[in-house]
């Protein structure tokens, strides 16, 4: 007899609390889904397994909450970049090539933005969503949200940007970040699960965490800083 049959794919969440599923953390989620006011594909973060039925199967979990011990390099990094508490992903910085840009196309609070991250070298673009837009210095503060999202929403298209910082807590600690410090780091939400680099400038110890600030970013391609 073969046993795959009896073994059902249980999945959760991954524990973000980002809150795209219109709930206020995970846990409400899980509580939504079991009154079936919720389905799982309202997890924007769901993978849609075959669950196969039987009396006696046993149960396996999968959950994207579990990070790798290196990134796809196999580059260690000294912590996860994770959300502020309530907000959907760590913040990220950002600087359009052409500052001018945040004037003219009236980039606001609300807003979503796409580009790509070609300062770093990053090869992907990214959907961000403006938390603060200072048409002085063009500098963006955003949360990345992804294309699903976004998907019935207006976006701004800037093609490319600066990736200036981010500013979130750091979680799965292997090595202490310390101010005025280079450190690598994997954001939380980061699609290819690749290292960044950057120095600590703020730092601060709260009730939920330990709160930075890391600016000057680059992709770490092999070894570490």
């Amino acid at each position: 007899m073969n046993n795959s049959k009896h073994i059902r794919y249980a999945w959760l969440p991954p524990g973000k609390n980002c809150g795209l599923c219109g709930e206020k953390d995970c846990k409400s989620f899980l509580r939504a889904v079991s009154n079936t006011t919720k389905k799982y594909a309202d997890c924007p973060y769901y993978h849609d397994y075959h669950y196969p039925a039987h009396p006696s199967e046993k149960t396996i979990v999968l959950s994207a909450a579990v990070y790798p011990e290196h990134d796809i390099l196999g580059n260690p990094y000294d912590f996860i970049l994770e959300p502020l508490p309530g907000e959907i992903s760590a913040r990220k910085i950002v600087l359009p090539f052409r500052a001018d840009m945040v004037e003219k196309m009236q980039i606001k609070e609300g807003d979503y933005v796409l580009g790509r991250p070609m300062g770093a070298g990053c090869p992907i673009p990214h959907v961000l969503q403006v938390i603060r837009a200072e048409q002085v210095t063009g500098l963006l503060y955003t949360w990345v949200v992804g294309p699903r999202y976004s998907r019935e929403q207006q976006v701004k298209d800037v093609i490319a940007y600066h990736m200036i910082g981010f500013e979130g807590l750091a979680t799965h600690i292997k090595k202490e970040p310390a101010f005025g410090c280079r450190v690598t780091f994997l954001p939380g939400f980061c699609m290819m699960s690749l290292n960044h680099t950057g120095l600590v400038n703020m730092l601060l110890q709260k009730s939920s965490g330990l709160h930075l600030r890391i600016e000057d970013i680059h992709l770490l391609a092999a070894g570490r800083p």
